[in-house]
This record gives C-alpha cells, sequence and structure tokens, in this order.
C-alpha cells in the first residue's frame, strides 16, 4: 500500500476547499473576455479518512478519470433521471473514465475497506468557482430514499454551498 502522504508529495497536492480532498490543477486554457478559461483539469486524491467529494453540482459537464489506488463510488442524481452509483477503477465493470452531465448533483468516496484513490476531472469550458454548487443532504435525501445513506455519507455540514475564491488563486 503507498502512503497517502507520499502520493499527495509526488503530485503536490493541498486541501481542496469545500468539496474535500487534496487536489492540484494541471491545466487551464486561455480565458475568454468573461475570465473563464477555455477548459482545465485537476488531479485529486480522496482518501476513506474523510477525504470524500462532497455532493455538488456544476453547469457543465466534467469528466472523471481514474489513475490509481482503490477503486470510487461515485454517485450521481440526476435531476430528471435515476440516483446510479458507478465504480471508477481497472477492474471489470469500472469505468476509467466517465462523464457526468451537466447539472447532475454527484459526490465520490473511496469504495469501503479501500484507502485512497487518485483520480483527475475534465471540464470544458473550464471551472470557475462560480459553477460550485454545495448540496443539501435533506433535500436530496427526500427526492433519492434509497440512496440517503450515501447522500448523508458525501454531505459536510459545515461546508459552505458556494466556493467564495478561486481555489487555485
Amino acid at each position: 500500500m503507498t502512503d497517502v502522504d507520499a502520493v499527495a508529495r509526488q503530485y503536490g497536492l493541498a486541501p481542496l476547499p469545500v468539496e474535500g480532498g487534496l487536489y492540484r490543477r494541471t491545466w487551464a486554457g486561455p480565458p475568454d473576455a468573461t475570465g473563464r478559461p477555455a477548459g482545465s483539469a485537476i488531479i485529486v486524491l480522496l482518501t476513506a479518512d474523510g477525504g470524500f467529494s462532497a455532493l455538488h453540482r456544476l453547469p457543465i459537464d466534467e469528466v472523471w478519470h481514474f489513475y490509481r489506488g482503490d477503486p470510487l463510488e461515485l454517485l450521481l442524481l440526476p435531476e430528471d433521471g435515476e440516483a446510479r452509483v458507478e465504480l471508477l477503477g481497472h477492474a471489470a465493470g469500472q469505468h476509467v473514465q466517465l462523464t457526468v452531465p451537466a447539472g447532475t448533483w454527484m459526490g465520490a468516496r473511496v469504495v469501503p475497506g479501500g484507502h485512497w484513490s487518485l483520480c483527475g476531472t475534465t471540464m470544458a469550458p473550464g471551472f470557475v468557482p462560480e459553477d460550485y454548487e454545495g448540496g443539501d443532504a435533506t433535500e436530496l435525501a427526500a427526492r433519492h430514499p434509497e440512496q440517503a445513506a450515501r447522500i448523508h455519507a458525501l454531505f459536510r455540514p459545515d461546508a459552505a454551498s458556494r466556493m467564495s475564491e478561486d481555489p487555485d488563486a
């Protein structure tokens, strides 16, 4: 087993405000007239000890990429569809890449019994802090009662529902 601290050092990762986990932006395309980059990419390390990706949604499709570590459980709650859990990993039936459609509530955690997952995400156009919208666990659990335990596990009660500043600034 690779030490989480060693992985974080290897990739120069730092805490990701509001959402959780450790991350580093690896690319941002040229900005448009509003300052939004043409695209953006990050590396993110999620851990079993509370380093999960809190429930949130974005107004732009987000592509998740699995790199290494233990499989990752990605909870998807579409506005007009069935809740589902997708697994990112290298085993049969798992995704190495998965697109989350714009407007879909999402949250991710290392599978139970795992230790850490190293992933990446890519967006085009790129991410700006105003894009992030945190979820309300009570409301989402009422809409998706079959996923209530996962929803509550992917909620940070002390976190803001919006990013107040650019985490990469």
